[in-house]
């Protein structure tokens, strides 16, 4: 059995971790929880039947020893629990965003080990069944070269939402919309365009009194020639998560909100499109894939580069908004401003 520790008991370990792993209970048992609120962390200990509640984290890891722990506390606090739990031997699957800036991944990844313990990041939609069939599509050339994409989230989020301290804050939340909601539609675009190459764009606070942008746009040129057009809001009162992809030999398109089935997704022509199962975009999904790959000693999918994608997307946004000026991906080094904070210490 692999031995799980749930680190955060909110909203998320509540709705989406929980019934995760109670779908892989035949591997992996829940044997900790940990919350600085005690009186949070016994009740969720109490609901979901879990052994041991702790408030602090290095004194979890070494009454327990787990082998994997879920991480579900806010942004701000993950690169320093990532890695304690990497540096006591633990691998870590840790809800999005990893951490809030590319010199915070790259500490990351050099507290891992050659051959494990691994930190990956919960990227869900890469895992259904539509788009594991997309990706397999695109690598047979079924569907041709990828020309054009459009990658859409818009959603939203009233003030209420972001009466949350942490929430709307550069130092807490790492950023907006382009960060805190739009990267899981950008994640999926990355797992079948690749690396990206070039990208401009534009950001602005139109309505939300944060620090934060509550809008971005941008347009990406892809490391293989396709381009795209990205859109993140929390100002949109019809909700939807839309992408679509136009090959040499066919359009695809997926509509959803917060995950798909198949029936989500549509192809033109139509008869290229036959998936042989139907599996949607879950934790459940992706914790599937995690756990067969710690029973295997491999690293497990969306960590170090796979894990990092996104984080360069976003991080390559922000600096073409804030500068005005295009970015190239290679550029983001740690000589570069917005390497260390995403918004390269300006203000909008």
């Amino acid at each position: 059995m692999i031995r799980v520790a749930i680190v955060g008991t909110g909203g998320i370990a509540a709705s989406c971790h929980i019934p995760a792993l109670r779908a892989e209970a035949r591997r992996a048992r829940v044997v900790a929880a940990v919350d600085i609120d005690q009186d949070r962390v016994k009740r969720f200990c109490h609901e979901h039947d879990i052994p041991a509640g702790y408030r602090d984290l290095g004194e979890m890891l070494r009454a327990e020893q787990p082998d994997l722990v879920h991480l579900c506390t806010p942004p701000s606090a993950h690169v320093e629990q990532v890695t304690t739990c990497l540096r006591a031997g633990v691998s870590v699957w840790c809800e999005k965003p990893v951490c809030l800036c590319l010199a915070e991944y790259d500490a990351i990844t050099a507290a891992e080990g050659a051959n494990g313990p691994y930190a990956s990041v919960v990227f869900q939609h890469r895992f259904g069944s539509g788009a594991r069939h997309l990706r397999r599509l695109v690598a047979d050339g079924t569907l041709g070269q990828p020309l054009v994409a459009q990658c859409v989230t818009a959603w939203f989020r009233d003030q209420a939402y972001y009466d949350v301290p942490w929430r709307g804050r550069w130092d807490t939340e790492g950023g907006g919309p382009t960060m805190g909601h739009g990267i899981h539609q950008m994640d999926l675009m990355l797992s079948v365009l690749g690396d990206w190459t070039e990208i401009r764009a534009m950001a602005g606070r139109l309505e939300r009194p944060v620090q934060t942008e509550d809008v971005s746009m941008a347009v990406v040129r892809f490391a293989g020639g396709a381009m795209a057009s990205v859109v993140n809001s929390v100002l949109s009162r019809r909700e939807e998560s839309y992408l679509r992809f136009d090959f040499s030999r066919a359009t695809v398109e997926l509509r959803h909100l917060y995950g798909y089935r198949n029936a989500d997704w549509s192809c033109t022509p139509p008869q290229l499109w036959q998936p042989e199962d139907d599996e949607p975009s879950s934790h459940s999904a992706q914790l599937a894939r995690l756990l067969d790959s710690l029973e295997r000693g491999e690293r497990p999918p969306v960590s170090g580069h796979a894990g990092r994608q996104a984080l360069e997307l976003v991080t390559g946004l922000y600096a073409a908004a804030f500068t005005g000026e295009p970015v190239r991906r290679a550029d983001l080094g740690p000589h570069h401003p917005f390497y260390h904070r995403l918004n390269g210490g300006m203000t909008l």
